[in-house]
């Protein structure tokens, strides 16, 4: 494998964390101090593509009663397994 990128190793790090957690890419990118964008992105050029992440949709009910649609990150077995240090 590659080097890992600092902000994709940030990532990683943090969905493995915080696996049992829904999380969209705002909540990731506002714990890391990164633009959502950032995280779509690497989400999907590191992880979605190359099968260790998939987005889960679901709906939301907001205080004003109307419901939103979200994306939730989630790694796969893969992704959970996946060791940025080792060498190829």
């Amino acid at each position: 494998m590659a080097a890992m990128k600092e902000n994709t190793r940030k990532v990683l790090d943090y969905l493995k964390e915080n696996n049992d957690s829904n999380l969209t890419a705002a909540d990731v990118a506002e714990a890391l101090g990164l633009e959502k964008r950032q995280v779509d992105g690497i989400f999907t050029s590191a992880f979605q593509r190359k099968g260790y992440g998939e987005r889960i949709p679901d709906e939301v009910t907001l205080e004003d009663g109307s419901h939103q649609k979200v994306k939730y990150l989630r790694l796969t077995q893969m992704g959970l397994d996946l060791d940025p240090d080792a060498q190829e």
